[in-house]
């Protein structure tokens, strides 16, 4: 911000040269990558309109949770011959690695 500037004023200011400024009330955003989602809790969410582009701005409570793709769980549930929860659970215990986790169901059976 600029200094010796009030909040009214640069909202003032802003909506002057064409940029308004809107408060969004969020519970979670959560941005969905390839490998990962990125959950920002408590989140503090602006959305930017400028000429006619909308832009968001967040800030919060960030952690990342590993995605795990359904083709994936698809071959674990064949190949270890076990059900949806499971083929996830041995998924997660073998940080995505579908070998380890086939072996790791094949070694519990016995």
């Amino acid at each position: 911000m600029m200094p010796n500037m009030d909040p009214r004023q640069m909202q003032k200011l802003m909506k002057q040269m064409g940029i308004n400024s809107n408060e969004i009330n969020a519970n979670r955003v959560i941005i969905e990558t390839e490998n990962e989602n990125i959950i920002i809790s408590s989140p503090q969410v602006t959305e930017i309109t400028m000429q006619g582009q909308k832009s968001y701005q967040i800030a919060g409570i960030v952690s990342k949770e590993e995605r795990i793709k359904e083709e994936d769980i698809k071959l674990i549930m064949e190949n270890a011959n076990c059900d949806r929860e499971r083929a996830i659970e041995l998924l997660k215990n073998a940080n995505g690695d579908i070998a380890e986790a086939i072996l790791s169901a094949e070694e519990s059976k016995e």
